[in-house]
């Protein structure tokens, strides 16, 4: 990607990354309405401060992936990965990289030290599993059965 830009989510995005996060086909139609959701809450009250999202775009401005992340309640130093996603025709091209790059070095500007990502132990996310693990974030916990039967929970942490 020769003009790589990660800008602050604009409502604008909103439907191109909810048809992104579709696109990808592992989650199910309630997580894409919560990722609606909070995009709508970012787009909809520019005050609110739970959660941060940005998007990447490519060198002719289409939307191309983005994450959202979030101070997590209660604690003083620990974020949230709540999303991260690139669009399924854009994948091996360093754009998730990118983004979770972006997404650290935020974290640490706003004086963050621990990330936290959760994801499925279901086979379909063994990619996404992978991508966590290849930049150095640590399976902290596995519980089985978590989401439904045969899906469970996987958290990764990273300290910054």
């Amino acid at each position: 990607m020769n003009a790589m830009a990660i800008r602050p989510f604009r409502k604008e995005d909103l439907h191109p990354l909810v048809e992104l996060v579709e696109a990808t086909k592992v989650f199910r139609q309630e997580e894409v309405d919560v990722a609606r959701e909070l995009m709508e809450i970012v787009a909809e009250d520019k005050d609110q401060k739970d959660y941060v999202i940005a998007t990447y775009t490519d060198e002719n401005n289409a939307v191309r992936g983005y994450y959202c992340v979030g101070p997590t309640p209660m604690t003083e130093t620990t974020y949230d990965l709540y999303w991260i996603a690139v669009d399924p025709h854009a994948h091996g091209k360093g754009i998730g990289k990118e983004l979770l790059h972006h997404c650290e070095e935020y974290i640490r500007q706003q004086g963050g030290k621990l990330i936290i990502a959760e994801t499925s132990s279901m086979e379909k996310y063994n990619k996404t599993r992978s991508f966590y693990e290849h930049h150095h974030y640590i399976e902290a916990s596995r519980i089985n059965d978590y989401y439904a039967p045969g899906d469970g929970l996987v958290v990764y942490i990273k300290y910054l």
